[in-house]
């Protein structure tokens, strides 16, 4: 059942932690080989022996998913006044494994360029949402690599789609009006990348439009605009391939500098 939980997290691309009994010396709660998964919200499904050592567990398997590395947890369980889970009177050692989601993009406006990074990402291993209010260009024949679809107002968006610290925001959208409308929302949310597309007059527009509408500059910044590295990029493709470049340089926590156009 365990392994089946796991298939799962990974079919619908969430996070969670494997962690299991490696070892085990003597009275202990269970032996080796017992195995829990951690859900990302702290449930979990079996038990590595229950009480203070679990609840710590479950602490390190949370703090696991977050970091992405995983962790060799050794236990005494002899003398709780000196900070041991408990009082078996044995050693456990239990390895956990966090299950990390693929990234996700999400691209927002599928028009050319849209529909290029779609494609671009899907290639490299994203996990490809597509949104657009025009139902006819937000759907598997005209996005064929997204595994979701939202045709949905831009600034609905964020209502029906879970934003986590895995996910990427493309706005390759037609204006500036539609980009103003939906950005509050995504400001406010842990998204790992915030980038629109166009001049840097374009977004120097969007930014006096928000801060008109109350929006605080701090958030603003959290925004990328101009979006992709700078490599003379004209046609939709080669446009995607610099978005997806600056995407992949920032995942790697490498710096990036802003274009000057």
């Amino acid at each position: 059942m365990i392994y089946q939980a796991v298939s799962a997290l990974e079919k619908n691309n969430e996070p969670g932690a494997l962690c299991i009994v490696v070892r085990s010396r003597g009275s202990t709660p269970r032996q080796a080989s017992s195995k829990m998964l951690v859900y990302a919200d702290g449930s979990i499904l079996g038990t590595v022996g229950g009480g203070e050592m679990e609840s710590r567990v479950i602490s390190e398997a949370l703090q696991s998913i977050q970091d992405g590395a995983a962790r060799l947890l050794e236990y005494s369980l002899s003398e709780p006044q000196r900070g041991d889970p408990g009082v078996c009177g044995g050693q456990v050692e239990i390895f956990v494994e966090p299950i990390l989601p693929k990234p996700v993009l999400v691209v927002v406006g599928c028009g050319h360029v849209g529909k290029a990074v779609a494609h671009l990402a899907d290639w490299l291993g994203f996990w490809v949402v597509a949104s657009d209010d025009r139902a006819e260009l937000c759907n598997p024949e005209t996005v064929p690599e997204a595994r979701e679809y939202y045709p949905v107002p831009f600034q609905a968006l964020t209502e029906q789609l879970k934003v986590t610290p895995w996910t990427y925001f493309v706005l390759t959208t037609r204006g500036v009006n539609i980009d103003v409308l939906g950005l509050p929302a995504l400001l406010d949310s842990p998204a790992a990348y915030i980038g629109v597309i166009g001049s840097r007059r374009r977004w120097e527009t969007s930014r006096e439009k928000l801060i008109a509408a109350g929006v605080f500059t701090e958030k603003i910044d959290k925004v990328r605009s101009p979006i992709g590295l700078e490599m003379g990029a004209e046609t939709p493709e080669e446009i995607a391939v610099s978005i997806m470049a600056e995407i992949i340089s920032l995942r790697q926590g490498r710096a990036v500098q802003e274009k000057s156009k």
